[in-house]
């Protein structure tokens, strides 16, 4: 048996963990943290930097020649894992010069406990995997309500995660789906002080203290009964505007 020559360059990889939604965007030092147990970088595949696209940038033009990407999602919601693979296969055709092996996790990791088990498994990217478009995705939905989820810092750590599953809960045991009620996580919406703080449009209704039992209030009273919530429901002063009228 032939031993490899001493200088013989050894096969770099790398271990990129994906935070897939803006919970991971807010935690995102106990990302790091995890990703520093296992030798790992971050990216981020919306809210915050660095993008996926742009960490497998840095590393190709590194000359990494292997990529195991791990999506992580710690929060209740958020993009499902085929969009990992969908931007990785985007970013693998369109890479001009080097590009490496990219390797993805078959599922999420839900716990930093679990991004071990979870990269053990992975599928390569072939380049054969779906575009970023669909027939489905072309028009806006048919929704009457938006409601937009306060998930700056201090919402986050009063406790908008719980709030957030508490109304996709009951928005789903009322029947309402996308098309009746399009619920979005944001950055912060001030005013912070009456976190965890929540909006439903084009109502102009806002909402704050939204723990659990408001969030299912919420959805039963306002967004199904069409009452807004008074309890919970925040002053909202307008500034008037005023016309500039040309001589």
């Amino acid at each position: 048996m032939t031993s490899p020559a001493p200088d013989a360059p050894a096969r770099r990889s790398a271990v990129l963990l994906v935070g897939m939604s803006v919970g991971e965007a807010v935690r995102r030092d106990e990302l790091l943290r995890t990703a520093a147990s296992h030798r790992a970088s971050i990216a981020f595949l919306q809210q915050a930097d660095p993008s996926l696209s742009a960490e497998l940038t840095r590393l190709a033009d590194a000359g990494t020649e292997s990529v195991v990407l791990v999506g992580v999602r710690l929060v209740a919601s958020g993009p499902a894992q085929s969009w990992l693979r969908r931007i990785a296969a985007y970013w693998w055709r369109e890479r001009a010069g080097h590009r490496p092996e990219l390797l993805v996790a078959t599922r999420l990791a839900d716990s930093p406990e679990a991004v071990a088990a979870v990269a053990a498994v992975t599928r390569p990217i072939t380049g054969e995997e779906p575009g970023l478009t669909s027939a489905a995705w072309e028009d806006v939905t048919g929704h009457r309500h938006q409601v937009l989820v306060c998930r700056g810092p201090r919402c986050t750590a009063m406790g908008a995660e719980e709030g957030l599953r508490a109304l996709v809960q009951a928005l789903t045991e009322h029947g309402l789906g996308d098309d009746d009620v399009l619920v979005t996580q944001t950055g912060c919406q001030f005013p912070c002080n009456q976190a965890p703080v929540a909006s439903v449009q084009p109502d102009d209704v806002w909402y704050g203290s939204v723990d659990p039992a408001a969030a299912g209030r919420i959805v039963t009273e306002h967004l199904a009964g069409g009452r807004p919530v008074e309890s919970h429901r925040l002053p909202r002063r307008r500034r008037e505007q005023t016309g500039h009228h040309g001589g």
